[in-house]
């Protein structure tokens, strides 16, 4: 089985997806700007493979322009259109990326989500901020490993965050500030399986690893995985980080759904082969849909 994996360049995930390949699958990383495409007598994707995958698998979402973007993302739908299964599927990748739409569609699933609202003024957002409690947490609608959080409780800074973003053409997104002692919950779900975290980190309101959260394995509960799973399917993904948080209260929230998750830290912590476990997902999942 031949497996493509997309992104921007190769990294260490590419290198654990190699060598959990071994002899078993062939794996080739496809730069997004080498992607490209046909319209005509031979309309279709081309790529700098000599043969057609069995599969893609992507490890890194596209950069660059408005037009670019749109363009690489069209051209991964076209390729799954075409008969190459793509996990995460295009459509899904773009939901979960953008953190109003997968919220949007978490909640509509049934889910628990931090009270949030988005909006395109300054004055809007100023009534939010209050409306919310005056302690928010202000993100960017697209972005991860919490890059670009900013928690505030004071009315002046809050207004100053909102005017800059409003003033480079962006969107304002607020959500309450949900207490959880510098803690949260990553459940990575891969098909059936799930492999479970909690992260911590007393220096930082943000518990992502990337932070330097330390990370412990724990065994889930049934409620969990389903809430989990229900976020997932949400969202459409197939394999996916969904982020849970608890209150003092012990209330359970979906934070968000990440269609591109890493697993390193996941991997320390459970003691899990995670690019082993994704490959073998894949290899059933492409042979049971041929």
């Amino acid at each position: 089985m031949h497996i493509a994996v997309i992104g921007n360049a190769p990294n260490g995930s590419f290198e654990t997806l190699r060598q959990a390949a071994h002899a078993s699958m062939q794996i080739s990383f496809v730069p997004w700007v080498e992607l490209r495409a046909r319209v005509g007598k031979q309309t279709g994707v081309d790529t700098n493979l000599e043969v057609r995958p069995d599969a893609c698998l992507v490890r890194g979402m596209p950069r660059g322009s408005l037009e670019q973007v749109i363009f690489q993302m069209n051209l991964l739908a076209r390729w799954e259109a075409s008969g190459v299964p793509v996990f995460n599927s295009p459509r899904a990748l773009e939901i979960a990326i953008d953190k109003y739409l997968s919220l949007a569609l978490i909640r509509q699933a049934g889910l628990a989500v931090p009270e949030t609202v988005v909006t395109q003024n300054v004055d809007d957002a100023l009534q939010a901020f209050h409306s919310l409690g005056g302690d928010v947490v202000i993100k960017p609608v697209f972005g991860g490993e919490g890059r670009g959080l900013v928690r505030v409780t004071e009315l002046e800074i809050a207004r100053r965050c909102c005017q800059a973003i409003v003033n480079v053409g962006g969107v304002v997104f607020l959500q309450q500030f949900i207490e959880c002692q510098n803690s949260d919950m990553r459940l990575l779900v891969i098909g059936d399986q799930v492999f479970a975290m909690h992260r911590s980190n007393p220096l930082d309101w943000r518990a992502n690893a990337t932070r330097g959260a330390q990370c412990e394995a724990f065994h889930p509960s049934e409620a969990l995985i389903t809430m989990a799973k229900s976020a997932m399917q949400a969202v459409g993904c197939d394999m996916a980080g969904v982020d849970l948080i608890s209150d003092r209260q012990g209330n359970i929230f979906v934070l968000e759904v990440n269609g591109v998750p890493g697993w390193k830290a996941i991997e320390g912590a459970c003691q899990v082969d995670v690019p082993k476990c994704l490959l073998g997902y894949i290899k059933k999942t492409v042979i049971s849909h041929a």
